[in-house]
């Protein structure tokens, strides 16, 4: 087994035209905790994820709005996926995009739902029953 501190930590860099401000943002919407601000790029947390935010003019790619289009799906997985995206939507983002609904997977239900930030990024939130490994199931029969 590898001790927790060999091993890799996933996480990623959302481009937003202005660092500081969005991190105000998440902290409000997702209670992200600042790790710290170097002014274009900052470091946060969500319940001990780590995520990054940084100005695409200083390092080099492009927010969704400059590419014309979403650059990230962000997965999120939570006890409670209702109330993570409810606190996001109450401090502002859209909740229409992928309203958070039941999906039969081979393990069973899984519930997710998702959201647009403020800065065009997609948050996919569901429980954690994706994170853990299930036993594969034949394909159904076909109907011919």
């Amino acid at each position: 087994m590898t001790a927790a501190a060999d091993r890799p930590v996933l996480s990623l860099m959302l481009a937003v035209p202005d660092a500081s401000a969005a991190a105000r943002w998440y902290a409000q919407a997702l209670g992200a905790t600042t790790l710290w601000d170097l002014g274009g790029v900052v470091g946060l947390t969500v319940g001990g994820a780590p995520f990054f935010l940084g100005e695409p003019e200083k390092n080099g790619w492009a927010t969704p709005a400059e590419a014309g289009t979403r650059t990230v799906r962000v997965e999120v997985f939570v006890d409670d996926p209702d109330a993570f995206i409810a606190r996001a939507v109450a401090a502002g983002a859209d909740g229409g995009v992928d309203r958070i609904r039941d999906h039969e997977m081979p393990w069973g239900v899984h519930r997710q739902g998702g959201f647009l930030d403020p800065f065009g990024h997609l948050w996919l939130v569901g429980d954690r029953s994706p994170l853990t490994a299930h036993e594969a199931r034949p394909p159904a029969p076909s109907a011919d």
